[in-house]
């Protein structure tokens, strides 16, 4: 009996002296733990606690596990080794572990976008040891049901709080000798923060802002989930100089981005990438969805049109969606997460993104050849527009974490949807769309700035964009409204055409034929090209989705065959219709053959396509007939 005592004192002290160090670290008093009724049965931490008793740990993401319904805690000898895994597996995957894994493009490499595996836990703390850690047997169940006991779980204290136990025998307080009963939490222990908790009051950072209470202002949020590697030098002070001279063009940016930020915002944070790249539109395109290149590229991404061919966006007659908001986020978030994959850098992968990935590659391989090491962003030789590329959004970053320091004020941006998607089951004409939503025109453009055409086929783009406000507005004038809801359909040339017979065919003048297609003077409608016409008073039937998917139209030159020629501009640049005069063509002709407009500026050395006439070949072309043999020499000249 005295050795009993005397053993449960020694057990006592050691536990005491154990505690107090704890308290001491923690800042705070602390409790006594329960006694263990033997020390023979301590188990290795967390062993004690069973995986289903850790079902939603962790789901606040506030350092503490919430066990519901602990049952009967000690685990049988031969399950402890797979339920200490478990237990440290829940909690070490952290919250990340509840989400939904994200698919990324195959040809990532990436680890980061993935939600964290859990690390292997199976011992206590270093420098701790199991029993003083746990404070419980592995015999002894946590007490009575709202008890609570501060634990250091693997190497992050947690509080672990005793639910109600399925056991009626163990419904009652357990009494432990020589000890005080515990009292309901919180008075019972206090608990023990993790490092970097807040104090009450105090705004959370970084991690632990996942549980702090939803933000209403879109800045914060981005703010938040900034991430990448600060630049800093010349080029970047440059951009912030240039933004902040410019206020006014800094509101109308903000102003566009407000259509759609949110919803980037949304599928960057969905995707696990940095929130840098939900302002890379601001660099782009200052968030213009109709922002056209020199180079033909085109929406808020900038995409050209053999990149948006690799994503699937589809370029024809009645929609680009290289300029569709959800389709062309959508295709830049996995070219970016591609990029990244292939440098494992962002700073690469933006220059990537803006010169090409093999441009990239061979500036890399150049860059090594001449020193060791893998080079950076900063020491590679790239063009001025790639040079300035990161520093421009660096700058725009900082902007937006300290407008005030820069003199500027951005306007407030909620956090919420801006917009809602609405299904469309039958052509429409663009213009009925918008005047049943309620809206302009431009403003209904801005949402749906991927239609070429005055109308909106439904076989090609099943769903259009609006403002929440709106949508159910439009639902509802839709459903009441009656008569005709596509005056314009497509027409599909069933021969090699002159635009005159066309227009005779479709019931148009052959001018209003010209100005609704764009088909320039001296060209003929090609076989299968499709045309945009009136639609036929009674029609029912809508486009088709092979004709909605694949519309073109292609011309051929009316009168002399002419011959496809490239010519590049001149060194310095010029304009289209300098060049066009230099070659003797028509200004609106070469920009029908090469997509763009006829006072468009070309880039130095920029590559035209030209269609020019064969010209028959010059006099001093045509080549001189061989000269006559000469005759042998008589004989008697020879004898000389």
């Amino acid at each position: 009996m005295k050795r009993h005592h005397l053993r449960s004192a020694g057990v006592c002290f050691v536990l005491g002296c154990v505690l107090s160090a704890l308290s001491a670290c923690a800042g705070k008093p602390m409790a006594l733990l329960p006694e263990p009724d033997t020390l023979s049965t301590w188990a290795s931490w967390p062993g004690q606690l069973a995986a289903t008793e850790l079902e939603a740990s962790d789901a606040r993401g506030d350092g503490q596990i919430d066990v519901e319904a602990a049952a009967d805690l000690p685990a049988p000898a031969g399950d402890r080794a797979s339920r200490t895994d478990a237990a440290a597996s829940a909690h070490s995957a952290g919250p990340e572990a509840t989400q939904d894994a994200v698919a990324q493009p195959a040809a990532s490499s990436r680890d980061e976008y993935s939600p964290g595996s859990a690390r292997e836990n199976t011992g206590p703390p270093q420098g701790l040891s199991s029993p003083a850690v746990s404070g419980l047997s592995a015999a002894q169940p946590l007490g009575r049901p709202g008890a609570s006991l501060s634990v250091p779980h693997g190497l992050t204290p947690v509080s672990i709080r005793a639910g109600d136990l399925s056991d009626p025998g163990l419904n009652a307080p357990v009494p432990l000798p020589g000890m005080p009963e515990l009292v309901d939490a919180p008075s019972a222990l206090p608990m023990i923060a993790p490092p970097g908790t807040p104090e009450p009051g105090q705004t959370p950072v970084g991690p632990e802002a996942a549980a702090a209470p939803e933000v209403q202002d879109l800045w914060i949020r981005i703010r938040g989930g900034l991430s990448m590697t600060d630049l800093d030098g010349p080029l970047v002070r440059n951009w912030e100089r240039w933004y902040a001279d410019r206020p006014d063009y800094v509101q109308r940016m903000v102003e566009r981005a407000g259509r759609y930020l949110f919803h980037i915002v949304e599928e960057v944070e969905r995707r696990g990438l940095p929130a840098e790249l939900a302002l890379l539109p601001f660099i782009e395109s200052a968030f213009n969805p109709q922002a056209l290149s020199g180079a033909k590229a085109s929406g808020i991404w900038q995409f050209m049109p053999a990149t948006g061919k690799d994503f699937d966006l589809t370029q024809n007659l009645f929609r680009d969606d290289r300029r569709h908001v959800l389709a062309s986020t959508d295709a830049a978030l996995s070219y970016l997460q591609m990029l990244h994959g292939m440098f494992g850098d962002w700073h690469l992968a933006l220059a990537a993104y803006n010169w090409g990935q093999g441009s990239v590659q061979r500036a890399l391989d150049r860059q090594s050849r001449n020193g060791p090491g893998r080079p950076g962003y900063e020491q590679l030789s790239m063009p001025a527009e790639t040079r300035n590329y990161v520093p421009k959004l660096q700058a725009v970053e900082n902007i937006l974490r300290d407008p005030a320091a820069f003199g500027l004020t951005l306007p407030p941006l909620e956090n919420h949807p801006y917009f809602a998607t609405v299904a469309i089951d039958r052509d429409i004409d663009v213009a009925l769309a918008a005047r049943l939503a309620g809206l302009s025109m431009d403003d209904f453009q801005a949402l749906n700035p991927q239609l070429n055409k005055p109308v909106i086929l439904a076989a090609g783009t099943p769903e259009i964009l609006l403002p929440y406000d709106n949508a159910q507005r439009f639902e509802t004038a839709l459903a009441a409204h009656e008569g005709a809801r596509a005056s314009w359909t497509a027409w599909v040339a069933p021969r090699t055409l002159h635009p005159r017979d066309a227009a005779r065919q479709t019931g148009l003048t052959e001018a209003r034929l010209r100005e609704i297609n764009r088909i320039p003077k001296g060209m003929l409608i090609r076989v299968g090209s499709t045309l945009l016409v009136p639609r036929p008073q009674g029609r029912q039937s809508d486009v088709s989705s092979a004709v909605a998917d694949t519309a073109r139209i292609s011309l051929a030159p009316d009168g002399p065959r002419l011959q496809r020629k490239v010519v590049r501009a001149k060194a310095q640049g010029e304009r289209l219709s300098a060049l066009a005069r230099r070659y003797g063509v028509s200004a609106r002709n070469v920009a029908a053959w090469n997509g763009l407009t006829a006072d468009a500026m070309l880039k130095p050395r920029q590559s035209v396509v030209l269609m020019l006439p064969n010209r028959p070949a010059s006099k001093s072309a045509v080549p001189v007939a061989p000269p006559v043999a000469k005759k042998p020499a008589s004989k008697s000249v020879a004898k000389r």
